[in-house]
């Protein structure tokens, strides 16, 4: 949520601000704004809506010379979205900007302390306050000054800060919220995420909590808690700067959606050898997998419904209780949990807030503690006693495909070592399922060629105002997931069931031409399903079937996908349903990379 860049060097920094805050677009947004800085004060430009009516009132940056600046893209929380209240920030006097992502959570009290010292502030924003109390602690030495203003706050928040005194410095604090400082030829980048210096630099550090840094045209310094420089070495990113370029794609979506088999093989072959999961997959002994007496798979979003997958999968293949939470609600209802317990959290980006809050709870608890990433030097990665690292390389759309057939990729991994470990997988068996996951890449590759399938099907619907997706046992996982596309991009309310439990409530809506998007890929529950697809029809539903059985005259549509290992079909059922809420969004005239009111990193509660 929200987008920081900043850059010092020896170019314009005007350009370089707006291409970062491009790049950025899909964490979400609401307005934008730049701070430049030279020897005679600040520059400020802000906008509400898009990045693009900023750009065009800065020219694209075309004439402004300072090689010093700050940029953000604001998604409200505090105040409504208007270029009063969008970033960056200035203190009274002057002489401080300041971009904020998070959210200071003790805002009602700094507010009135400062209004009753007479401040006056400009905006219904927590980050205006920020700006307001290094005014307050000023004392010239600016690390020491966010060190005292920090310790007022409570919450999360990264925080991107020039001061006119030192008017060839961008400084850094990083507080449960991401910050990447980016080291190029041309100067030195700070940003909220990756894919924003990918054009300049590979060269990157992850800042960590409590990290206050200070940079320049010929570096950087990263400050500790007691004021001491640090040690934050550059690691060498895998991702390439055109990864995070649509191309020829219409939109990123599309462009993910087709990257799926890269993302799949390449999370899956490095851990597949001579029919064997490598033990790294899971860094336990095998005393302590046969003592785990449960296995807890936490996210959020996508990733929850990975998590519903995967405990599935795990729960059979390894023959261990094992259930996916959601991360909001973890820490709240006082899991029960010891030592016995694995708790593998799942995130894209290694950032999710709910997410590190349920990490931190179990590790509080004393659990083993592992995470699903897709960025190495995420905080999740860094805070977990293990991490198996997805290979999706960035993505940009708001709604994710690729991010998510990785993680599935990776729980995958994970069930068949733990099964091997813990003795229920047979060496015959691994060697059958580690083939199948072989197959997996070359099995989506060929869905993707429903995507003409799925477009002419968007466009002859009936009128939708509401979609009802079902499934039994891993379909109703992969439902949830399919619905959740079709609702975040084209704004139709969908919902996802256990089509067993279309009797207790839901089959009351259904009416004629009402659409129903049936999943029933697993052999063993096929009868049970089409028994519930013959009742939606009969009132009137217009039912599209997923099925990797032949069956006739069952649905208004039957798409039939490749037969494959039942455990792992929500991999290539999610496919086509994609496509189509892709295709849905498409003729609805949506937004499709930047849906309302969503945000990719969701780094606030």
């Amino acid at each position: 949520m929200c987008g920081i860049v900043g850059y010092v060097g020896r170019q314009a920094a005007a350009p370089l601000l707006l291409q970062g805050l491009a790049r950025l677009e899909y964490r979400g947004y609401d307005s934008a704004g730049v701070a430049l800085l030279d020897g005679s004060g600040f520059c400020v430009y802000k906008e509400a809506g898009r990045l693009s009516v900023l750009a065009a009132r800065m020219n694209g940056g075309e004439g402004l010379p300072q090689t010093v600046g700050i940029g953000h893209t604001r998604w409200a929380t505090h105040g409504a979205p208007t270029a009063r209240n969008a970033h960056p920030h200035l203190s009274d006097n002057g002489h401080w900007a300041v971009v904020h992502n998070g959210i200071i959570e003790n805002e009602a009290v700094l507010r009135r302390t400062l209004r009753e010292a007479g401040v006056v502030l400009r905006s219904d924003t927590d980050s205006e306050l920020i700006a307001q109390l290094l005014q307050r602690e000023d004392d010239g030495d600016v690390p020491s000054t966010l060190r005292r203003v920090t310790a007022q706050l409570e919450g999360s928040f990264a925080l991107g800060v020039l001061y006119t005194a030192q008017p060839e410095r961008v400084y850094a604090v990083r507080c449960q919220s991401p910050l990447v400082i980016g080291v190029a030829d041309e100067g030195v980048f700070l940003a909220s995420d990756i894919p924003a210096v990918l054009p300049y630099t590979q060269r990157c550090v992850m800042l960590q909590d409590g990290d206050v840094a200070c940079l320049t045209a010929e570096g950087y310094t990263v400050y500790g808690a007691d004021g001491e420089p640090l040690q934050r070495p550059l690691q060498e990113t895998a991702w390439e700067a055109e990864q995070a370029e649509r191309g020829a794609y219409a939109h990123f979506m599309l462009k993910e959606i087709h990257e799926q088999p890269e993302a799949v093989a390449a999370t899956l072959l490095p851990h597949l050898q001579e029919g064997r999961v490598t033990p790294e997959v899971l860094p336990l002994t095998a005393a302590q997998a046969v003592a785990l007496k449960r296995v807890v798979l936490v996210g959020c979003g996508s990733a929850y419904h990975a998590g519903m997958v995967g405990a599935q999968v795990m729960e059979r293949l390894a023959r261990v209780p094992c259930v996916a939470e959601v991360a909001s609600e973890y820490r709240y209802r006082q899991p029960v949990t010891d030592g016995d317990t694995l708790v593998v959290c799942i995130s894209q980006s290694g950032e999710t807030a709910d997410t590190l809050a349920a990490l931190r709870e179990a590790k509080r608890l004393g659990a083993r503690v592992m995470a699903v990433a897709n960025v190495e030097g995420s905080t999740l990665a860094a805070e977990s006693e293990a991490v198996l690292l997805t290979r999706a390389g960035p993505e940009i759309a708001v709604a994710t495909t690729k991010a998510y057939a990785a993680q599935l990729a990776a729980l995958y991994l994970l069930a068949v070592r733990l099964g091997v470990m813990r003795g229920t997988v047979t060496p015959a068996e691994e060697q059958r399922l580690t083939a199948e996951l072989r197959r997996l890449p070359s099995l989506i590759r060929g869905l993707l060629k429903t995507a003409p399938q799925m477009h002419a099907l968007a466009k002859r619907l009936p009128p939708l105002t509401d979609a009802y997706f079902i499934g039994r046992g891993i379909d109703h996982a992969a439902a949830l997931e399919a619905s959740l596309k079709l609702k975040e991009i084209s704004y139709i309310h969908s919902e996802a069931y256990a089509a067993g439990e279309l009797k207790h409530g839901t089959i009351s809506l259904m009416e004629s031409g009402t659409f129903v998007a049936a999943l029933a890929c697993d052999k063993a529950l096929l009868t049970k399903t089409l028994a519930n697809v013959r009742e939606v029809r009969a009132r009137g539903a217009w039912v599209l079937l997923l099925t990797a059985e032949t069956v006739e005259e069952a649905a208004d549509e039957v798409l039939t996908i490749p037969a494959a290992e039942p455990l792992f079909q929500a991999s290539l059922s999610i496919v086509p349903l994609q496509l189509l809420g892709y295709y849905t969004a498409l003729e609805r005239g949506c937004d499709i990379d930047h849906p309302r009111n969503l945000a990719k990193s969701v780094t606030v509660e």
